[in-house]
């Protein structure tokens, strides 16, 4: 069970990873383990993308995936936050502050998955519907972390 502090609260999720979240533009997260960099591999889903090729991959309570679009995303499943890693094969800054025990990210966009849509809302209010993004197997992904989405 979640231990609730003010607007934070922080629970055991699989892949050792502890998860410190606060429902606004940034999450923070505490990592166990000496190989686990989220930085890293937000930039190999962003080099995937610059090579057009479309992966899903999972890190503890994260989802990644690049397309054949060369875009790529990092996605908080559990709580339907997004942020853009790559546009048209070019990176853009990851939005992630790592240590060797936690990292945070900075969230842009909230996101859901409407039929074989991928829909994202930015901070602004500007919401973005795309088709062709690998949306089944970001479900299927999803499902697997214990994700409903």
């Amino acid at each position: 069970m979640p231990q609730v502090s003010g607007r934070r609260w922080v629970a055991k999720v699989p892949a050792e990873v502890v998860v410190a979240r606060k429902r606004q533009k940034r999450s923070t997260k505490r990592l166990l383990g000496k190989d686990v960099s989220v930085l890293r591999e937000a930039e190999y889903i962003a080099r995937r993308a610059a090579d057009r090729d479309a992966r899903v991959v999972t890190l503890g309570p994260l989802l990644f995936f690049s397309t054949s679009s060369g875009d790529a995303w990092v996605l908080d499943p559990e709580e339907s936050l997004a942020r853009c890693v790559a546009r048209d094969g070019e990176a853009l800054p990851p939005g992630i502050t790592e240590t060797a025990e936690t990292f945070s990210v900075e969230w842009t966009s909230d996101y859901r998955l409407d039929g074989d849509v991928f829909v994202c809302a930015d901070r602004s209010g500007a919401v973005r519907a795309v088709m062709g993004y690998p949306v089944a197997e970001i479900r299927r992904a999803a499902r697997r972390m214990g994700t409903t989405r």
